[in-house]
């Protein structure tokens, strides 16, 4: 490419980040860096109504936490700042005055009832009321009234809009980089609202500004500004300028069902839609996700590398990725995909890193034992982790490491308390006082001698003696959980146990 990739990710700060806006400024991050260009975050709050405090940051904070942070935006001047569009409202009004100039907008001065007064009209007899070349020199506004009553309105501080003068029966031939070759027919489209009476511009203007003022060479965004990419081509050549290139990325869709991925989604099948927690909302990271796992499986809703390759590093995915591997169609969530990527993390995750993020969850519930140090939790982690898909699930995995079982499964402990079980296990403890050496594997070698010499079955033995120890069937190795716990600890278990169930 002759000239430096320069893409932007342009939010709107009217609530939290969904999870397919974290995915559209994933897709212009991995294209930059493929091409050696800029992430540029530019916050579009011309919208002052729909502003929600707090928002903007939210975003940043998003951002950096899935490890894709911006190298322009908010307090990283590269030069195009101001990098919030409230912050730039000098720039727009000579913009639209430039298009009134050349004969491409024109001034409307219809009142909010009486443009609701024609919709209800239309639909009355089963129309859509749309404001373009067939009805705008009926309507007030600058085409159907003389120069001078223009003039006077304006200088009156009527309300008024400045609306684009779309072209009637034109073919405009547009290209997108993953949907190809659109042909669009003007008579469909409408002379869209640009600028507004209160010094505000409308996004359409304020994007198209502000994407050439910044050199934005690439625009990929989501589908539901494919539409807008008509009015926003036309808007480029009435200024003379070299349009970007486009690409609109598909939806992410319902897990089950038709529609796109929506916040209810995530309430009713119980998973988050946002990186960050926001309100009442838990967000990913609260969920316990690594930030590595949602860019892993984002990457992969609508791209595809090609292979069969599932399992990627930021800088894999910067390398493999291209705007023509990126599908047309929806990509369907996948809650349980999710997980799966979650694991992986988890598992690559080092121990001791883990015993960190688990150590707060230990403390609390046994606050000032030895049993707390990050030495003896990182030991544990090692044991039981590989069954884990988030460190929340660690404290039901591994408890017994901390706490002796205060209950035994019921249903397990019918099953393995027998006849002779009592007399088996006691026997046992004193097999077991003796050793010095109370490692899993010394331990082992010494307790399967002795199930041997008195000639009995592994499933006498070492099922009851899991349920002693651990009050149920689960958990790693039990010798490795007798080493863990040590002798004296192993033996109190075992005539707790006694003492319950016998």
């Amino acid at each position: 490419m002759s000239k430096k990739v320069r893409v932007r990710f342009a939010p709107s700060p009217t609530g939290p980040l969904h999870i397919g806006g974290v995915r559209t400024a994933l897709f212009n991050y991995l294209f930059a860096k493929k091409h050696g260009g800029d992430f540029i975050l530019r916050i579009e709050d011309t919208d002052q109504n729909r502003y929600v405090e707090g928002a903007e940051q939210y975003i940043i904070d998003s951002l950096n936490w899935c490890g894709i942070p911006f190298d322009e935006g908010i307090g990283k001047d590269g030069g195009f700042g101001p990098y919030r569009q409230s912050e730039r409202k000098s720039l727009y009004k000579k913009y639209a005055d430039d298009l009134i100039e050349s004969g491409h907008a024109y001034y409307a001065f219809d009142s909010a009832e009486s443009l609701d007064g024609h919709r209800k009209e239309h639909e009355e007899s089963g129309k859509t009321f749309i404001y373009n070349w067939h009805n705008r020199l009926k309507l007030d506004n600058s085409l159907s009234l003389m120069p001078d009553e223009v003039k006077s309105r304006l200088d009156n501080g009527d309300d008024f809009v400045i609306r684009f003068l779309n072209p009637p029966d034109e073919k405009l031939h547009l290209k997108d980089l993953i949907r190809g070759s659109i042909q669009i027919d003007t008579n469909v489209l409408d002379d869209k609202v640009l600028f507004k009476s209160d010094g505000m511009p409308t996004y359409h203007l304020a994007n198209i500004v502000d994407d050439h003022l910044m050199e934005i060479t690439h625009v990929i965004r989501g589908e539901e500004w494919l539409p807008s990419m008509a009015l926003h081509k036309q808007l480029y050549d009435a200024f003379g300028w070299d349009a970007p290139e486009f690409a609109h990325l598909p939806l992410i869709m319902k897990p089950v069902g038709k529609g796109k991925l929506s916040k209810r989604d995530g309430e009713k099948m119980g998973f988050p839609v946002f990186p960050l927690s926001w309100n009442e909302s838990v967000g990913y990271k609260e969920s316990g996700y690594f930030p590595q796992a949602v860019i892993n499986f984002l990457a992969l809703l609508g791209w595809n590398p090609g292979t069969e390759q599932e399992l990627f590093s930021l800088d894999e995915l910067v390398e493999t990725f291209s705007l023509d591997r990126v599908n047309k169609s929806g990509a369907r969530f996948d809650p349980e995909k999710t997980k799966w990527y979650n694991q992986h993390y988890l598992q690559e995750t080092a121990d001791n890193e883990l015993a960190k993020l688990y150590l707060p969850v230990v403390e609390a519930h046994i606050s000032g034992s030895e049993n707390s140090s990050l030495d003896y939790v990182t030991k544990v982690v090692t044991l039981i982790k590989e069954r884990a898909v988030f460190v929340s699930d660690f404290w039901e995995l591994s408890d017994y490491f901390f706490v002796a079982p205060n209950e035994y499964n019921e249903k397990a402990a019918k099953k393995q308390w027998k006849e002779d079980t009592a007399e088996i296990m006691t026997d046992l403890i004193s097999i077991l006082k003796p050793i010095e050496n109370f490692s899993s594997e010394n331990s082992e070698t010494i307790v399967k001698a002795w199930i041997g010499e008195k000639e009995l079955s592994f499933g006498k033995v070492m099922p009851p003696l899991r349920l002693f120890l651990v009050g149920d069937m689960k958990g790693p190795h039990i010798f490795d959980i007798m080493a863990m716990i040590g002798k004296e600890e192993t033996i109190s278990r075992i005539e707790r146990a006694l003492n319950k169930l016998g």
